[in-house]
């Protein structure tokens, strides 16, 4: 039997009343206000708008009813006055409710089950609104029209209730996006657009591919699918495909379960298949590394050893101005000399061989052996070669966090780098018009002038310069600038002259000091 669905108010039939659609007729037994003939062979008019009332009691108290229709012309029966305060006068039955238990009874029976509305239990822990069961007697099953809300922690408790007496249930619901769906064995029902009876919008899937996807059946196919177990409950470890919610119980085939493992069981294969030819990779790449490694450790020992030679050859030449220039001008390294103490346990001291071109223009810490341990402010621009070898082995302190993040940066641009990439380190050095200079004339591009205009800053000063064949030693420790493009100079140069052309912007402390003559 097809019930319409054309009024579904969520609303009470009548504010205030209790209603029913089940009674107890004095002679006919119980009736159904949904059944044309009321289930006992009989029409609705032999109960309704009789003189004398018909003999109708509530099936909960036996309180005498009457039957009524509401404007929509529903059927139903509702309590007399002063009825005691039973189940069906304490909670009203929405039009909405009581029409999709209509449609599930409707479709259970057209499902081949039998179906009865508002059935409790035998100790009356709970009511089905729907109970179908087999012909046979093989299984009883509940189905729960849910409109109203309801937590999830209540609609489990009332579906192990109804377990307990060995009463399975489905519950069901027409609203757009129920909270609960999926947490209990249920299903969502839609009405389509130029039909007339209720079908599956949520619930039901098949396993397709690498995911669920929903299967489009009526109500009536759904339950003859759910009483012959051919679609069962199932708890979900693949997603299920957009538009569909993500449900943690959904209905579906034994052979769509299996299908599901087969996937699961390939996919954790081809899972391991992967991570043991990353494995494989990871190991290939770490012998490589290991290999580059250990020949790097040759090259650097053979850049260290040369270091120091040139380092006991500074020192037995005793050619120290550029050391003296070192520390007396560059901040910083007093510190750097400490944290190498402190936290390396190394005693070191400013190195002899200071504008060696292997430093990159920074400045040499030495041990007490003469063997250089960390190197001072080194230029990025001037790491290669010799200096690449060296420098890659070697701790590198600079003299603020921004100059070291300076030269990492500038690092990462170049196409060789260490396999491990560069110690750095840092002091927090008080600044000055040297640092100043430094990092103004290093954050420049470089120049590209044919015929440069070359001036060199020295101690918050420009001082004249020119293109040389070799590097003088100014130009180890100084940085030079061409006017014409504003670009640093990074070939060889020399000062040509020890007045300054012009003090900078930014003056420093004064000192004793005089810069080395022109083309020393």
């Amino acid at each position: 039997m097809s019930v319409p669905r054309a009024t579904l108010a969520s609303s009470p039939i009548s504010r205030g009343a209790s209603v029913a659609f089940r009674a107890v007729h004095a002679q006919w037994g119980t009736v159904f206000a949904h059944l044309p003939d009321l289930g006992c062979g009989r029409s609705w008019e032999a109960v309704w708008k009789t003189r004398p009332p018909a003999p109708i009691t509530c099936v909960e108290c036996q309180h005498p009813m009457y039957a009524k229709t509401s404007r929509s012309g529903l059927r139903f029966f509702a309590h007399a006055p002063h009825a005691p305060d039973c189940e069906i006068a304490r909670q009203g039955e929405s039009e909405a409710h009581h029409l999709l238990k209509l449609e599930l009874a409707s479709a259970a029976r057209d499902a081949g089950a039998h179906a009865e509305l508002e059935v409790r239990a035998p100790d009356g822990s709970w009511r089905a609104d729907v109970l179908a069961t087999d012909p046979g007697g093989r299984w009883a099953m509940a189905l729960e029209a849910q409109l109203a809300p309801i937590t999830a922690a209540d609609i489990t408790a009332r579906t192990d209730r109804m377990r307990e007496h060995d009463v399975t249930s489905i519950w069901f619901s027409d609203r757009p996006r129920p909270p609960w769906l999926g947490t209990v064995p249920s299903i969502r029902l839609e009405q389509p657009e130029g039909t007339k009876r209720l079908a599956i919008a949520e619930g039901l899937v098949k396993f397709t591919d690498r995911g669920w996807s929903a299967v489009p059946a009526s109500l009536t196919q759904f339950l003859a699918w759910a009483f012959a177990s051919r679609v069962v409950p199932h708890t979900p470890r693949t997603p299920l495909w957009y538009p569909q919610r993500s449900l943690a119980t959904v209905w579906t085939t034994p052979q769509y379960i299996t299908a599901e493992d087969t996937h699961l069981v390939e996919d954790e294969r081809r899972q391991r298949e992967y991570e043991a030819r990353m494995a494989a990779l990871g190991a290939a790449r770490e012998k490589k590394r290991d290999e580059i490694r250990a020949k790097n450790a040759i090259s650097r020992a053979k850049a260290l050893a040369e270091a120091t030679a040139a380092e006991q050859a500074a020192r037995a030449a005793q050619t120290g101005r550029l050391r003296e220039v070192a520390i007396r001008f560059r901040p910083g390294i007093d510190l750097a000399l400490a944290k190498l103490a402190d936290e390396h346990g190394v005693t070191a001291t400013v190195g002899w061989s200071t504008g060696d071109p292997r430093y990159a223009g920074g400045v040499p810490l030495v041990d007490e052996n003469g063997v250089t341990a960390a190197v001072f402010d080194p230029d990025p621009g001037r790491v290669r070669g010799h200096a690449f070898r060296l420098l890659a082995g070697l701790l590198l302190i600079f003299p603020s966090q921004t100059s070291q993040q300076r030269f990492e940066k500038a690092k990462k641009r170049t196409k060789y780098k260490p396999i491990d990439g560069y110690r750095t380190d840092f002091v927090a050095a008080p600044p000055s018009g040297t640092a100043r200079s430094r990092r103004h004339t290093s954050s420049a591009h470089a120049c590209t002038c044919t015929t440069p205009q070359l001036v060199a800053r020295i101690q918050n000063a420009e001082y004249p310069a020119e293109s040389s064949d070799q590097m003088g030693p100014a130009a180890a420790l100084f940085r030079a600038q061409c006017r014409a493009c504003g670009g640093r100079y990074e070939k060889p140069w020399r000062r040509t002259g020890s007045t300054p052309i012009n003090r900078t912007s930014h003056p420093g402390p004064r000192h004793s000091w005089q810069a080395p003559g022109p083309g020393q």
